[in-house]
């Protein structure tokens, strides 16, 4: 794993897209668990389902595409982005001296956008350790920057994003990853209860800013588009109610650009000693 991504580190872009497009849509027909969790996912959220192998190939390069961010130099990860929009909204958060939450989904390349912030300021990320070994030595070293600080998915890790916010710095974590049991509660998305964390709407509770950002992946291996803006509806209420509102603000980003979530990932699953989704809306 860790010579075929260095191999791919150096290949440019637009190749590199190429042959993931290519294994993503080889996964689609050879994995059936795969094929259904994404067709089953793009049906709940009424997306087109001739699209499935457009988005089972945008999967496959963003799995090809950490190469080139996770091995090389954080200058040339960032030369990468060729376009960012809403960045007057981190100014206006950093200006005033408030710590930002940034909410990122399984959507585009979300990898580039920790690093390209990093660039400008400390972030702390949360992350959960891979099971393969040599993955994690290619996130550990990938994200190895000087400004950009790894928070394990633990409550020590919980309170380095606390920490972090306190300090006026910013945060980074996947609101639509599923947490394992008892760190989330079933809520709507897409119309369908699915276990959400809660750790994203207790930090926004903190007086933080909060701002949505997603790396979007521009046709023809050009680059990234960098996308920052605030909820479509300021976060507020219980800590209940402002993950839901997440979910909603989550859906709104997706339905930019569909093709490019990751809607393999079974994002409905119930974690080992869960409690059931409320009865009749599985």
């Amino acid at each position: 794993m860790v010579f075929l991504f260095r191999v791919l580190s150096r290949l440019p872009l637009a190749l590199v897209h190429t042959l993931g497009a290519f294994l993503g849509r080889l996964a689609y027909l050879l994995s059936p668990t795969y094929r259904r969790h994404l067709r089953d996912n793009l049906a709940q959220a009424g997306i087109d389902p001739s699209l499935r192998l457009v988005v089972a190939g945008e999967s496959g390069k963003q799995m090809l595409e950490l190469s080139r961010i996770w091995l090389r130099t954080l200058d040339e990860a960032n030369a990468q982005v060729v376009e960012v929009l809403g960045w007057e909204h981190v100014e206006a958060a950093r200006e005033a001296g408030r710590g930002i939450v940034f909410l990122t989904p399984h959507l585009g390349c979300f990898e580039i956008t920790a690093q390209y912030l990093s660039a400008h300021f400390p972030i702390t990320v949360l992350y959960r350790p891979p099971k393969h070994a040599s993955f994690q030595y290619l996130i550990e070293t990938g994200r190895q920057r000087e400004q950009l600080h790894l928070a394990p998915a633990d409550l020590s890790g919980v309170r380095s994003l606390i920490k972090a916010l306190k300090r006026g710095q910013a945060v980074g974590l996947l609101p639509d990853q599923a947490p394992k049991t008892g760190e989330g509660v079933w809520l709507d998305f897409f119309g369908r209860p699915a276990y959400t964390m809660t750790l994203a709407a207790r930090l926004t509770e903190t007086g933080a800013v909060t701002l949505m950002t997603w790396g979007e992946r521009l046709p023809g291996g050009r680059g990234y588009r960098v996308h920052f803006s605030p909820p479509q509806t300021p976060l507020s209420g219980a800590t209940v109610d402002r993950a839901q509102q997440i979910n909603f603000e989550v859906e709104h980003l997706i339905r930019q650009c569909p093709t490019q979530y990751l809607w393999g990932y079974n994002r409905y699953k119930r974690p080992s000693g869960a409690e059931p989704p409320p009865e009749g809306k599985a």
